[in-house]
């Protein structure tokens, strides 16, 4: 049988291990009493807490950064797309309001010509415009009015303004008006304040029409307004044409010509007049000194007193003076 053995002596080690724990759990005893009994310990963390509280400032700082920046990105974005919702409201908003200002000047033009209309006493129509054409050699306006609406050739086109041109040729959906301004259309008109009978041709420019052959001793003036004379029956008498802007000497120096600014708004509006009948008016023309002028809107007639010679019954002036178109050139 093996011999008894006795108890393995202690190592060196573990007699040093022992000790530190007891000496550990003994310091850990004494602390707590001390905490206990007098609080020295809450002093001392929050004396370290003071000394600690740097490093957790750093410490948070990746924390910090992160969470701004991940703000700032969803702040933008946030604006970015608030920006572009009110720049598209803005666009919308800018569209409704320049339909609802053009919707406004065509009823400031309606109430215009339906103005004329109930002065006048005038029986016209409505025609929309469908298309223009201002070109130099052609001035022309096509309407969405024909011949089964009752437009026919030859009918007078006015507006809020004054004559327009006339038709000159008709389909059954459409027509084509021949602008006053056109450089192959010429217009007997005559000096509203006086009765001086003139001509007026297009120049083929919407803002300017031209005065020739107007003689030295006539009393005409810049500013006089010029109307429709009624000569050759094709324009009813009375009828606003323009206003004279501008007099000076032709090339001979024997007459004089003129430029006339159009009453009628030639180049812009949506709508048309067309004149289906008008009143029986006497021709334009020289008056006696005891004549009265009656200056009226679009309807405007000239009419003898009862103190003046009696009204001559209206003519046809000879084909140079009464003609509605001239040559082409």
């Amino acid at each position: 049988m093996p011999s008894y053995a006795g108890p393995a002596a202690a190592r060196p080690g573990d007699i040093a291990g022992t000790l530190r724990l007891l000496a550990y759990i003994a310091l850990a005893l004494a602390l707590i009493v001390l905490d206990h009994r007098g609080g020295w310990l809450t002093q001392a963390r929050a004396q370290l807490q003071v000394f600690v509280q740097p490093l957790w400032a750093v410490a948070g700082w990746p924390g910090q950064v992160v969470d701004s920046i991940s703000d700032d990105a969803g702040t933008r974005s946030s604006l970015i797309e608030e920006n572009r919702k009110l720049r598209n409201q803005m666009l919308v908003n800018g569209a409704r309001m320049a339909r609802l200002q053009s919707a406004n000047a065509d009823n400031e033009r309606l109430r215009a010509m339906l103005g004329v209309v109930q002065r006048g006493g005038l029986d016209v129509q409505l025609a929309p415009i469908l298309d223009i054409d201002l070109d130099p050699t052609r001035q022309r306006l096509v309407l969405d009015a024909g011949s089964s609406d009752g437009v026919r050739v030859g009918q007078v086109v006015i507006d809020a303004g004054g004559v327009v041109g006339q038709v000159i040729g008709t389909t059954p959906m459409h027509s084509t008006a021949l602008l006053i301004t056109d450089p192959d259309h010429a217009l007997p008109v005559a000096v509203l304040r006086n009765g001086v009978r003139l001509v007026a041709y297009g120049t083929g420019r919407s803002d300017r029409l031209a005065l020739a052959s107007i003689p030295l001793s006539s009393d005409v003036k810049v500013g006089d307004v010029v109307v429709t004379s009624g000569l050759g029956q094709r324009f009813p008498a009375g009828f606003p044409v323009g206003t004279i802007a501008a007099l000076r000497p032709d090339e001979s120096r024997a007459f004089l010509v003129g430029d006339l600014k159009p009453a009628a708004q030639l180049d812009r509006g949506r709508d048309v007049l067309l004149l289906r009948s008008a009143p029986q008016r006497a021709v334009i023309g020289p008056v006696a000194p005891s004549t009265s002028m009656l200056p009226a809107a679009a309807s405007t007639v000239v009419a003898p007193t009862a103190a003046s010679t009696p009204a001559k019954p209206a003519t046809i002036a000879p084909a140079a003076a009464s003609t509605t178109t001239r040559p082409a050139r």
